[in-house]
């Protein structure tokens, strides 16, 4: 009788998947949440490119826009950059379609990394994000916002349009800002509670934060996610 022992050493297949909406091109610190998503999920890639690893993009705004497979070949991080690079005219959002293209397109275990200000409701949210998340698949997303949403930090009213419907509204900062951060913080909680109760990691990231911070905490909740999948499996076990 003899005893097999087989070691394999298998390289991630991770999908970056932007939202390019229009709520994403508001910014005040210089540079738009799509610039710092898009900059993010370019510098991840280049990083996972040079330890080896497939990677994929998906962008989307009221449809899919770009969509490239997880590869790891010359070339290939070249044309994903070009495809975050790449700007477009819809008005709306839906994050849907895209999470559900990829729970079809997925038949092996991924990484999905989502940046959006995930401004959308959270049921919906939770319900594909989680479908990914039970067929074996890690998942992570990163709330990108801007300061200026967050805190509201205004001194003067001012006149708001909304960038996807194009309705205006007169806002006075002062009158305001505290039922606006009490409503904009509750959607934020709900959604890192859903992604925590559906071992999804969350990290929220604001575009006055350095990259290389955002980075550090993309290495830290993957070391905490794959901690999680350990855990799960020995207990299943």
């Amino acid at each position: 009788y003899y005893i097999k022992k087989f070691e394999d050493e298998t390289n991630l297949r991770c999908f970056l998947v932007s939202d390019n909406s229009r709520s994403m091109s508001f910014g005040s610190v210089g540079y738009s949440k799509l610039e710092y998503a898009n900059t993010f999920a370019g510098t991840l890639a280049h990083f996972l490119h040079s330890q080896g690893d497939a990677t994929g993009v998906m962008t989307f705004d009221d449809k899919i826009r770009e969509y490239l497979p997880a590869r790891h070949r010359p070339g290939h991080l070249r044309h994903l950059m070009l495809a975050l690079e790449k700007t477009w005219e819809g008005r709306g959002t839906d994050i849907e379609a895209p999470l559900r293209r990829l729970a079809e397109l997925l038949s092996k275990r991924s990484l999905v990394v989502l940046f959006s200000d995930m401004l959308a409701p959270v049921d919906k949210l939770g319900v594909l994000l989680g479908a990914l998340a039970a067929r074996g698949h890690e998942v992570m997303v990163f709330q990108v916002l801007d300061p200026e949403e967050v805190d509201l930090d205004w001194k003067r009213p001012v006149v708001l349009e909304d960038m996807e419907s194009g309705k205006t509204l007169y806002v006075d900062p002062s009158a305001a800002r505290e039922a606006y951060q009490k409503r904009f913080g509750a959607h934020q909680e709900a959604v890192k509670e859903m992604c925590s109760g559906m071992g999804i990691g969350y990290r929220l990231v604001r575009t006055d934060q350095p990259l290389e911070l955002a980075l550090f905490d993309f290495l830290q909740e993957r070391e905490h996610l794959r901690g999680v999948v350990v855990r799960r499996n020995s207990n299943s076990g």
